[in-house]
């Protein structure tokens, strides 16, 4: 065939395309992510132009400035009706714009805005050089104890890049739970993931032991990515869509147009209860419950103290809000078959992190322990399946946030020469030492605990009260006893810093900047308002306890 005949062939086999459709995005709707990483790029231009002296102050600003007013457009769009009358799926399918996104977007906001006055905390150590410091590594890139690390903290460098990475971490986690479709998802949990595997291996001292934290994080992160990867693709497979409302509607069997290419592997169930099982893995890993739990402590112990905090709060705020939101649109036609599942799961997390957190000897791996225990929790209010068990789930969501960043607060003030005194031997006596320091940190302990008057006490009941109404009164059991396996050991850290004599040689109460004060007291106050008069917060919780299909 000569190349005259295949290039008159080519010419016309393609059709003339008169136009490409531009994608319709509703930017009002996004703002509260576009407003972050908007925020994120200046930070990193920030870092490029802005001479170093004055890069912390215009960094701590940009950050504060950025959160308070992407709090501002939650509460606008909650305002408009955009949680109740108005919602809606916004940027092409890809965004739900719904109370339970905008709670939990509000929640994120709310929890780093106070997490970041840890980051921006320089008062804790004693100076060095004659250069206030901070949790994080002078020099990042500077192997631990070299001539080049030595030069930097002379120098007074600091590592203001946590700022911006803080920001890209909390435009994925305000996406991850309004995600609409798998790629979208898929795209969130990368986004606040790859920021928080290089926040963790930045701290100033024991950097070495924050590195590996950050190599086990992104080792174990990386694994989890692929298996959520694999079960987007099986569920495409199946479903021959990323939407979430298409795919439930081919699982409940209410799909009317099918594309024949799929026809096929449509009624494959095997496509869909292993797609949906490794989804289920990759968002269970995120949340920390058993058995994917396994980098929570190791990672908790050796991340800075502030990004531990930020981490443990914000984390657990968007994985699970991803978590309900898959569950209860895409995959409620299989609650028969993720339900026993998730009953398992809840309870041996329940049970396994009450349990191994009485040998902790480390305060922050029993914090870390704790807070498996805690998923364990908020599981029973997810396996609920009603409406209260979502309202639940955000509730619980909103008070345990704040106990948690508040105590890793409480956490960096405690300090001996080499730093953070985490070892629990040396919190003996600090009631005695520090009375107001030790009194705050048992009120979080308390809050943990589930004791009346606390946040935590009103959250529990809250989804322990969910789960039994929804014909799960077994796992309430259970998680009565976890929660009674669970108070002793935060009595026990009470009791150590209360009622044993103080050491001579033993750990000092730094006295912080008003940052970190501000972090502590709002903790406190949120821990006192939600106990004590929780019915606002609940019954906002239940206005936008209804996802948008």
């Amino acid at each position: 065939m000569s190349a005259t005949a295949v290039h008159s062939l080519w010419t016309t086999a393609v059709e003339p395309i008169d136009k490409i459709p531009a994608p319709h995005i509703e930017y009002a709707q996004l703002a509260p992510a576009l407003i972050v990483v908007g925020a994120a790029i200046v930070g990193v231009l920030v870092e490029a132009f802005v001479p170093r002296k004055a890069r912390y102050y215009t960094q701590v600003y940009l950050t504060v400035v950025a959160l308070v007013a992407a709090f501002a457009a939650v509460v606008a769009l909650a305002a408009g009706g955009y949680g109740t009358t108005k919602a809606h799926i916004a940027a092409m399918g890809a965004i739900a714009v719904d109370g339970p996104a905008l709670f939990l977007q509000g929640t994120i906001l709310l929890a780093s805005l106070v997490a970041v006055f840890t980051f921006a905390e320089r008062r804790l150590d004693p100076e060095a050089h004659g250069n206030r410091i901070d949790s994080f590594a002078a020099q990042a890139a500077s192997v631990p104890g070299s001539d080049s690390e030595k030069a930097a903290v002379k120098a007074g460098f600091t590592t203001t890049e946590v700022f911006p990475l803080v920001l890209f971490a909390i435009t994925g986690m305000l996406i991850f739970p309004a995600a609409n479709d798998l790629l979208t998802l898929f795209v969130a949990l990368e986004v606040f993931s790859l920021p928080l595997y290089l926040l963790c291996a930045v701290a100033r001292r024991k950097r070495l032991m924050s590195q590996e934290a950050a190599v086990k994080y992104f080792l174990l992160g990386a694994f989890s990515s692929a298996f959520l990867l694999f079960g987007i693709a099986l569920l495409y497979g199946y479903a021959g869509s990323m939407s979430y409302a298409r795919i439930a509607e081919v699982v409940d069997g209410s799909v009317r147009t099918i594309d024949p290419a799929l026809a096929d592997t449509m009624g494959n169930d095997a496509l869909l209860l292993i797609g949906g099982g490794m989804i289920l893995t990759g968002l269970l890993f995120k949340v920390g419950a058993v058995p994917f739990h396994m980098w929570t402590p190791d990672v908790y112990q050796g991340a800075p103290t502030p990004v531990t905090g930020f981490m443990a709060a914000a984390t657990k705020v968007a994985a699970f809000g991803a978590l309900l939101r898959l569950l209860y649109v895409v995959l409620p036609g299989l609650s028969w078959d993720w339900r026993p599942v998730l009953w398992g799961i809840a309870i041996v997390t329940m049970l396994g992190g009450a349990i191994v957190a009485i040998t902790q000897t480390d305060i922050k791996r029993l914090l870390a322990y704790s807070s498996i225990a805690h998923a364990g929790f908020i599981l029973a209010g997810v396996i609920a399946t009603t409406p209260d068990g979502i309202s639940s789930v955000l509730f619980y969501l909103l008070a345990y946030s704040f106990v948690t960043i508040g105590a890793f607060a409480v956490v960096t003030l405690v300090r001996d020469a080499g730093g953070e005194a985490t070892h629990l031997s040396k919190w003996a006596g600090l009631g005695r030492r520090s009375p107001l320091v030790a009194a705050v940190f048992a009120v979080f302990l308390l809050a943990f605990a589930g004791i009346p008057l606390t946040s935590g006490f009103s959250g529990k009941f809250a989804v322990f009260k969910a789960a039994a109404e929804g014909g799960a009164g077994a796992l309430v059991v259970v998680g009565v006893i976890s929660s009674a396996i669970a108070a002793f050991f935060y009595i026990r850290v009470i009791v150590l810093m209360f009622f044993s004599e103080p050491k001579a040689d033993g750990p000092t109460v730094a006295v912080a900047s008003p940052l970190t004060m501000t972090t502590i007291a709002v903790g406190v106050a949120v821990t006192g308002v939600l106990g004590v008069a929780p019915q606002y917060f609940l019954d906002l919780a239940s206005q936008a306890g209804i996802f948008v299909r």
